[in-house]
């Protein structure tokens, strides 16, 4: 199916989310999915311990593996994902930063409490993106909400992911509203989700504001998500003043400051290159 990718970036900016139906082949989704298996066998020493498949109910996440390259360096150089990153903005070039990954399985497990992943990561601008990968295909109703448009507003602090008041910020000390209780007062704001089928990718802005789906008993759902940032992306501490693969960037880089280091992998345009040092670093 043909992508009319200047429609596509055209909503990218406006909505700050959009979903590309088809867009990996089956060929790179199997890697993307065998880069996602790599993840959960081989756990960071920090969410190891969570990995418990014992039959009950389990939301497991994981990300910043410290040998992530391992896993996922020849799917993401093989991916169309980077390109299409460049499609949104409309510039070049485009650098990995991290993986995550997701898995609930083992019957009823909570929602992903609204939030915007700008509030954690040091970084943003306009080239910023999150490509979203599921591999079951999913119902509109089971799919990632989003809040359309709102990457172009307010800053939120985060969430402490506390199942009695998702609003409570799990950094207090950021000068940043609290989220507002969003799914409790869902008529006030406007939505948007899409049913998903192996092989489409949903990206959307660190800033836009989402949550997902609950999954109940017989339900598995395992994500991947893959962060990227393009030219137009500036350093911006929050919760996290640094990266795992930039560990000095609150010493070397000022906020403001063009986001440039050699620990982020260049994959667009494929030039076998990683991004230069930060002017005056």
């Amino acid at each position: 199916m043909a992508v009319d990718w200047a429609a596509l970036s055209e909503a990218y900016k406006r909505d700050g989310v959009v979903h590309v139906p088809g867009l990996l082949n089956p060929e790179q989704f199997d890697a993307a999915l065998k880069s996602w298996e790599w993840s959960l066998a081989n756990p960071t020493a920090m969410n190891a311990p969570n990995l418990k498949r014992d039959g009950s109910p389990l939301f497991y996440a994981d990300s910043y593996h410290p040998k992530v390259m391992e896993g996922y360096r020849d799917m993401l150089e093989a991916s169309p994902i980077p390109e299409a990153c460049a499609r949104l903005w409309g510039t070049d070039p485009v650098w990995f930063i991290y993986e995550q990954v997701f898995l609930k399985e083992g019957g009823d497990t909570r929602r992903t409490p609204w939030h915007q992943d700008g509030s954690y990561i040091p970084m943003d601008g306009d080239d910023v993106a999150v490509a979203w990968i599921t591999f079951e295909p999913l119902t509109k109703e089971d799919s990632l909400e989003f809040i359309p448009g709102s990457h172009l507003g307010t800053v939120y602090n985060t969430s402490k992911f506390d199942p009695k008041d998702e609003t409570i910020p799990h950094d207090t000390s950021l000068p940043y509203p609290n989220l507002p209780p969003i799914e409790a007062e869902k008529h006030k704001w406007p939505t948007v989700s899409w049913a998903v089928e192996p092989g489409d990718v949903i990206f959307f802005h660190f800033r836009t504001l989402h949550g997902g789906a609950p999954t109940r008993p017989g339900q598995r759902r395992r994500t991947l998500t893959l962060r990227f940032f393009g030219e137009h992306a500036h350093y911006d501490p929050k919760t996290a003043k640094a990266l795992p693969n930039f560990p000095e960037m609150a010493t070397r880089l000022k906020p403001g400051d063009t986001m440039r280091a050699p620990g982020f992998l260049q994959l667009h345009p494929k030039v076998g290159a990683r991004a230069p040092e930060t002017a005056g670093a």
